[in-house]
């Protein structure tokens, strides 16, 4: 009988070690589950080198639908991910790096938080879109960045533009601190991420064979409409009215669904970066 009380006590405890383990187990994966969803994540969708022999101009990529470049090369080199690219994001942030290393960063809210880049740069019918609202929630730049005084992101405030065409010319990203163009006026003389001066910014396209080699440029400099036009390295067009300038930097594009915060300069880039968001009021909107 004794022996028998024993084997039964002992079954209990087994059991009820068997239910401790199982709770714990369970807290742990809730445990693990609430700091998983404390996190958001950034996904590189662009980004441009102005001097890797290939123009990302305002007729290049945007708005094609197509990859560009390569995953081990995606910070070095021009390049487009298809599937970020595609995806309904609500934040972007616009990053200026040094071999990877954050130099500067502006993070903003896009008005309209259901549609994709893709979509965005497909939209240059009539196009000129003010596309986010209420400046950067973030701007960040390191005390060690150069050339501030007239990066085309960073040197200039308020908010993004997108497929701002202007008579036969076009840019795909510029701030609305800088000089937005009137739609009829052909004074060259918006700058920013995606350049092109004899172009159909309604469509997309060159005006010519010939224009599609003079006249695109990836990344420019804020400056006043004087000819000649200084632009970011190499990859220009030929028409002789361009200046080769020094690169400021690489120009990364990153999206994110919730993200409200970027990390700061002197952070090292990937393809996907996790933060925690900073602005918590941003994630009750429906």
């Amino acid at each position: 009988k004794q022996w028998y009380q024993r084997r039964v006590r002992g079954g209990e405890m087994y059991a009820l070690l068997l239910c401790l383990i199982s709770v714990i187990s369970v807290e742990s994966l809730e445990v693990e589950r609430i700091e998983r969803d404390r996190h958001s994540t950034w996904y590189l969708g662009m980004n441009l080198n102005p001097a890797d022999g290939h123009i990302m101009d305002y007729t290049t990529g945007w708005a094609d639908d197509v990859f560009i470049g390569t995953y081990s090369e995606a910070l070095t080199k021009d390049y487009i991910n298809r599937a970020v690219w595609r995806h309904p994001v609500r934040y972007i942030a616009l990053v200026r790096h040094q071999q990877r290393e954050v130099d500067a960063v502006k993070v903003f809210r896009f008005k309209d938080g259901v549609r994709s880049l893709l979509s965005r740069f497909q939209a240059m019918d009539p196009g000129r879109q003010i596309v986010t609202e209420g400046g950067p929630i973030q701007e960040s730049v390191s005390k060690h960045a150069q050339h501030m005084v007239n990066d085309p992101i960073f040197s200039v405030g308020g908010d993004l533009a997108f497929n701002w065409g202007y008579s036969g010319n076009g840019a795909r990203i510029a701030l609305t601190g800088g000089h937005l163009s009137a739609a009829d006026v052909n004074d060259d003389s918006t700058h920013g991420l995606g350049n092109h001066f004899a172009c159909n910014p309604l469509t997309g396209k060159a005006l010519s064979a010939e224009y599609a080699k003079l006249w695109p440029h990836e990344i420019s400099v804020i400056q006043s409409a004087v000819s000649p036009t200084t632009v970011q390295g190499t990859d220009h067009g030929t028409g002789q009215k361009y200046i080769s300038g020094p690169v400021y930097g690489n120009y990364a594009i990153y999206v994110s669904e919730d993200a409200t915060s970027f990390p700061e300069p002197g952070y090292k880039l990937d393809i996907e970066v996790e933060v925690v968001p900073k602005y918590k009021f941003f994630s009750e909107e429906l």
